[in-house]
């Protein structure tokens, strides 16, 4: 029997590879510049509305911060971005834009930065994290949507795992997984871990795979089409092990969009992304 598209091309003896979103996507140094150029606009427009807060800390630590975005009107509930990078790379400055979709459809939306590798490790950010939504759900009621892209998509799922404490836990109306990376131990052996710092007791800890989830978790894991079979394969793999645990979980690729451009749907309130998030 011929195996599926999504789990050819990659093996354990290229691992690296596997994992080398920019090194597959031709024009990867054109999407840095254009994200960050969004975003700063985005900012701009809504600070002069009024309706950004930024700046706002959750803890003592340089990155522990978050922007809030406000919308028009009372809010329908706080809806989240957590970003990506590997756990070592970029800032919430870069991402703003992706507020767009969910703040048009009357969500207030927040994002965190947080500390990076290698001067935190997986487990602390995963910490941080759990303050930052602690923290931003006091100022926004009503349901918490959560979305996180790569590594934001791995930080947002482990708010779901029970060995999680978190006060805000049972506001969590569902979380969507953006080319999320649920199961950490294949980054053992790739030289990423250099900056990393993981070890196999600290992979398996981390790895939502190898958690249960919250009752009544609800999870959408979605990924490009055109991503690396490593990342498609990690898309399907969470949400079939949680469905098996009780979760409310599924999974969709979004057709013509790679690990880069997968996320753009939240810059759209109708987009099949952003309905993912909110509902609808």
């Amino acid at each position: 029997m011929q195996a599926p598209s999504w789990i050819t091309g990659g093996t354990l003896g290229d691992i690296d590879r596997a994992y080398d979103n920019a090194g597959a996507i031709a024009d990867a140094k054109a999407y840095p510049p254009r994200w960050s150029e969004a975003a700063a606009a985005f900012r701009a427009r809504l600070s002069e509305a009024g309706r950004a807060r930024l700046d706002l800390p959750y803890g003592a630590g340089p990155r522990h911060a978050y922007d809030l975005f406000l919308p028009e009107g009372t809010p329908a509930g706080l809806a989240v971005f957590v970003h990506g990078g590997y756990w070592r790379a970029f800032d919430r400055s870069v991402w703003s834009h992706l507020a767009a979709g969910p703040l048009a459809r009357g969500f207030a939306v927040a994002l965190p930065s947080y500390t990076l590798c290698p001067e935190a490790r997986i487990a602390g950010i995963t910490r941080e994290i759990a303050a930052f939504l602690d923290r931003a759900s006091a100022e926004v009621p009503g349901p918490i949507h959560l979305s996180g892209h790569s590594a934001g998509g791995h930080l947002v799922t482990r708010m779901l795992c029970t060995d999680v404490a978190l006060a805000c836990a049972d506001r969590i109306a569902g979380v969507v997984s953006i080319s999320g990376v649920h199961d950490l131990r294949p980054l053992l052996a790739t030289r990423m871990n250099e900056t990393l710092h993981l070890d196999a007791a600290e992979a398996r800890a981390e790895s939502p795979v190898l958690h249960a989830p919250r009752p009544g978790a609800r999870l959408i894991a979605v990924a490009g089409r055109d991503e690396l079979p490593e990342f498609r394969r990690q898309n399907l793999l969470l949400p079939t092990i949680w469905h098996g645990l009780g979760a409310e979980a599924a999974a969709f690729e979004i057709a013509g969009t790679q690990h880069f451009s997968v996320i753009d749907g939240l810059t759209e309130p109708d987009s099949a992304l952003t309905g993912a998030l909110i509902g609808g």
